[in-house]
């Protein structure tokens, strides 16, 4: 199955693949005191980059023997079953709805050893009602007792409330900000919103660096 947008399996020795692994890095010394074992992954506005990195983390996360099930909590614009080239028919929302899909949630195995994919399933039309149910912690807990690390790719913060909702029942919030194209003022917004929320950030990604400013590095 071809997986061309995840870099950390077509190309894992390039530069890119190694910042992966170090955001892995980083997040485990970020919970040495209070472990990140639950992370909520968003931008402030919206960004096709905040899913690839949400994908790519939970890769890596499995790539360092920590099971891991990634979750399309994005129910207004899901892509991560395109991500990965798998149906997003079954997904989070069936979970709500069927009582034998939450005995059995409809994980989809995407070809990586230790991940799994929870794809969004049928698009509601009250996203945030949902996420800040009582019902999603039920769906959070039966998710956990099943993997040691839970990636969560949430809709963009300063467009609906969803992942402020969802961050609150987090380990963490992760916010990426895409080079070039998220705004100053749009990134602390949305870090100011979190917070007030008293959300845990984490910390950020930058992506679509220029190359020649990677390579600085070396």
């Amino acid at each position: 199955m071809s997986k061309p947008q995840l870099i950390t399996l077509t190309d894992p020795r390039s530069p890119v693949a190694e910042a992966y692994r170090t955001l892995r890095t980083n997040l485990t010394f970020a919970g040495l005191d209070q472990p990140v074992e639950m992370l909520v992954v968003t931008s402030p506005s919206p960004e096709k980059e905040k899913s690839l990195v949400a994908a790519n983390l939970a890769v890596v996360m499995a790539q360092g023997e920590r099971r891991t099930i990634l979750v399309d909590a994005d129910l207004r614009r899901p892509v991560l079953h395109e991500i990965f080239g798998v149906s997003g028919e079954r997904g989070l929302t069936t979970m709500f709805v069927d009582s034998q899909a939450r005995d059995e949630p409809p994980l989809v195995d995407v070809g990586v050893e230790n991940l799994w994919l929870l794809p969004s399933g049928p698009l509601p039309p009250n996203p945030a009602d949902l996420l800040g149910s009582h019902r999603m912690e039920e769906i959070i807990a039966l998710l956990r007792s099943r993997a040691d690390f839970l990636v969560f790719d949430a809709p963009p913060v300063l467009a609906v409330t969803d992942a402020a909702v969802l961050g609150m029942k987090m380990d963490g919030v992760l916010l990426v900000i895409a080079a070039g194209r998220t705004r100053r003022e749009q990134a602390r917004q949305a870090r100011e919103l979190l917070e007030r929320a008293h959300l845990r950030v984490v910390g950020a990604v930058l992506t679509d660096v220029p190359a020649m400013a990677r390579r600085q590095y070396y």
